[in-house]
C-alpha cells in the first residue's frame, strides 16, 4: 500500500509542475515571443537569398 501511495505522490508532483510550467508559458505569453523571434531569424535567413522570380 505504502508503494501506491508512493508512485500516486511522484505522478501528482509530475502533474502539478507541468501544470505550473504551462501556466508560467501561457500567463507570460513565451510561446508567441518564441514564434516571434523564430520568426524573425527565419526572414532573415531568406532575405539574404537571391530570387530569380519575376511579377
Amino acid at each position: 500500500m505504502k508503494k501506491l501511495f508512493g508512485l500516486l505522490w511522484k505522478i501528482a508532483k509530475i502533474l502539478c509542475i507541468t501544470v505550473g510550467v504551462l501556466f508560467v508559458v501561457y500567463f507570460w505569453n513565451l510561446d508567441m515571443k518564441l514564434m516571434g523571434w523564430a520568426y524573425k531569424k527565419v526572414n532573415a535567413l531568406f532575405d539574404r537569398k537571391k530570387h530569380d522570380i519575376q511579377f
